[in-house]
């Protein structure tokens, strides 16, 4: 049974609670070539043009840097050819160790995807088995049916289907070895933790084994698990993890603004609840695997709502860079069906097109009234009115009697909240109005 209680936390770890992230895919971000270069074509340093967007980041009100694949492979990054080399598209080690030292400069905390279930076809150890076969040495890496036919002589699984990606057999004990040489390879580096790509296909006591060794030499290091689906707490407990993605929330709050229905929201904002007792979720409206927020929601004008409700809750805030912006883009279930949600990007913040700024501007006062009151990170949420088009709920320091009210309104009409106390300031709204219980129509009010 899963304890109810957090685990004890390792040394080293307090800054986990404040940290906020940016989070990008460096292939796409930067413009770089779809395919991996030729072996012998010298490595282009792509990621100096993130140089021009740290100090982006941190008026942002960002102190984080969550980088997607950036270790080498053959296409979009999640089909690793090798978890010691930098992609040769994005530079070499000496350009992203720079990038980390200006992070680090700047008091910026840098997180790397580790895709660790699965690798590329081109992964060196799977083809000594495409070679060797059975008599290879690699042959317990993968699971492997050399007693079926296939092109290659041999079956093997893959990940959901994608033949390019191959599974690696996390019940060998090697496979653990070298995750765990690759994790304090980097963190050696100067990273400050992993996202565990697809961290759901992997048993958990793979990760538990990893993690035990790895936290054991980087007890500050942030472990983050990539689950969609689930029991979120057993996989944090079983696993070891320090927190995983919180797609449930993330589908609720697109899902009940899109369907006049708050109380999706209301179940998720409870569910949420019991999680943050456990563990503090990272949460996130968007990221490089869904449609951007701003094409998600049916109406432009609760994308305010959702921004609220994201920096109001305890967790890990995770933003993707262009949400801030208003990007739109849609994800499709195709080959380049990633491609609106990943464009590249200007070379530096001043070429972005000026009708994201606003949106820019309503992060930068969210974020800013989380650092006001930071124990927002871990509060715990009453529903205290609801119907379909109306939501109100109060933010609690669990620590003391701090509390902020929030009133969402996703109806045509001005709409009055039965509020048994009227809080006695506004501290931002969609059409800054003062204390009020009554909010505009598709309008909302964080008071206090």
């Amino acid at each position: 049974m899963t304890s109810a209680h957090p685990p004890e936390r390792r040394s080293g770890t307090a800054w986990h609670d404040h940290v906020l992230w940016w989070h990008l895919h460096p292939l796409t971000f930067t413009g770089a070539e779809p395919a991996a270069l030729p072996e012998a074509a010298a490595p282009i340093p792509r990621l100096d043009q993130l140089h021009s967007w740290l100090d982006y980041l941190i008026e942002l009100g960002c102190n984080g840097l969550a980088l997607g694949p950036v270790f080498a492979s053959a296409t979009h990054g999640y089909d690793t050819i090798d978890h010691f080399r930098i992609d040769s598209r994005l530079g070499s080690e000496a350009e992203f160790l720079a990038l980390v030292q200006a992070c680090r400069q700047r008091g910026i905390r840098v997180l790397l995807d580790g895709v660790f279930n699965h690798v590329g076809r081109e992964f060196p150890a799977f083809q000594d088995v495409v070679v060797h076969r059975a008599a290879s040495r690699y042959a317990s890496w993968f699971r492997v049916d050399f007693d079926e036919h296939a092109p290659d002589g041999f079956n093997y699984v893959d990940f959901e289907g994608h033949r390019n990606l191959v599974a690696l057999n996390h019940c060998e004990p090697a496979i653990a070895d070298y995750v765990c040489e690759v994790m304090r390879y980097w963190l050696e580096r100067g990273i400050d933790g992993w996202r565990l790509d697809a961290a759901y296909a992997v048993p958990a006591p793979f990760w538990r084994t990893v993690i035990n060794r790895v936290a054991a030499q980087f007890p500050y290091a942030m472990l983050v698990g990539e689950v969609i689906h689930g029991d979120y707490r057993a996989f944090v407990h079983d696993g070891g993890l320090d927190t995983v993605t919180q797609y449930e929330l993330w589908k609720a709050i697109w899902g009940s603004l899109n369907d006049r229905n708050f109380f999706e929201l209301a179940w998720s904002i409870n569910r949420h609840n019991d999680f943050a007792r456990a563990f503090l979720p990272l949460t996130f409206v968007g990221n490089h695997d869904v449609t951007r927020i701003a094409s998600r929601l049916n109406h432009p004008q609760h994308l305010g709502h959702a921004l609220v409700v994201l920096f109001t809750l305890a967790g890990h805030p995770s933003i993707y860079a262009g949400d801030e912006q208003a990007f739109r883009g849609v994800k499709y279930d195709r080959l380049g069906g990633d491609d609106e949600i990943r464009p590249e990007f200007p070379t530096a913040p001043a070429a972005l097109p000026a009708h994201g700024w606003p949106t820019y501007r309503l992060h930068q006062k969210l974020i800013s009234l989380r650092r006001t009151h930071p124990w927002l990170n871990r509060c715990r949420v009453e529903i205290c009115h609801l119907t379909n088009r109306q939501i109100a709920y109060t933010a609690t320091d669990p620590d003391s009697d701090s509390q902020l009210t929030v009133l969402l309104n996703i109806d045509e009409s001005r709409s009055e909240f039965p509020l048994s106390t009227l809080p006695s300031s506004c501290l931002l709204a969609s059409d800054d109005s003062p204390p009020t219980r009554t909010v505009e129509a598709h309008g909302w009010a964080i008071l206090q």
